[in-house]
């Protein structure tokens, strides 16, 4: 089994209190902008790439999906998943690395992924997978961390002499492959790929691009302390594709 950051008892704990964790899709900042994204559900069969505790799975089975397969590497997450899930019978879950998971060909119409593909090595890879795996007209619908936010590895802010964020260090944008970053205290790895890789992945693996959204914080939270520097540069980027 692969190594995942999500299983380390450390940053579980910590993963575990925030918003997006206790809230639900109500408390992931980009949920405004991607719920307008999504398709009606009501009878299709739906597979969520890098499901963790299972928000979007149960979405699709509440707004009528028949059925639903959760995949993730971790275990931690798929406990709380399946504890959460059990008023649905529709959704099931499978522990898999999402490159690894066997698709069968056309079994699905939708396939989502939010904030997940940014973890895997090669995004080729999986877009193939996902053509594969859709029926013709289905859709697939990611999330990822943005390009821009990736590049440098990082992922924290450049400040200056008086302690105040300068700028957003954008580099080795070209290079692709993996990166070390600090989240909630812990060392995780992803993987940079390029806006290319992303749109032009998709485009070369029999999909046409519907929709591409970069989510900023809404009107009504830009006072909040800290909103104002999420404006100086994309932190996600939302895909919205369709198999020709």
């Amino acid at each position: 089994m692969k190594h995942n950051s999500y299983d380390n008892h450390a940053f579980f704990e910590k993963y575990s209190q925030m918003d997006r964790s206790v809230k639900g899709l109500a408390g992931a900042g980009e949920w405004s902008t991607l719920e307008p994204l999504l398709p009606a559900f009501k009878g299709k069969s739906v597979l969520d790439l890098g499901c963790g505790y299972g928000w979007h799975s149960m979405y699709a089975a509440e707004h009528g999906a028949t059925s639903v397969i959760g995949v993730d590497l971790s275990t931690k997450m798929l406990e709380v998943a399946e504890e959460k899930s059990t008023a649905f019978n529709n959704v099931n879950y499978v522990q898999s690395g999402i490159e690894d998971f066997e698709i069968k060909p056309g079994q699905f119409d939708v396939i989502l992924s939010s904030l997940a593909l940014h973890y895997v090595p090669s995004f080729d890879e999986v877009a193939k997978k996902a053509n594969v795996g859709l029926k013709a007209n289905g859709q697939f619908i990611f999330s990822v961390e943005h390009p821009v936010f990736t590049a440098e590895g990082s992922q924290e802010w450049i400040y200056g002499q008086d302690n105040e964020i300068a700028h957003f260090p954008v580099d080795n944008y070209y290079y692709e492959g993996e990166r070390k970053a600090t989240f909630l205290g812990e060392t995780v790895v992803k993987y940079h790929k390029t806006l290319t890789t992303y749109l032009d992945g998709l485009l070369t693996n029999g999909f046409r691009i519907e929709r591409v959204v970069e989510p900023m914080p809404a009107e009504g939270v830009r006072s909040l302390p800290g909103m104002k520097d999420e404006m100086r540069r994309p932190m996600m980027l939302i895909v919205v594709a369709r198999k020709e």
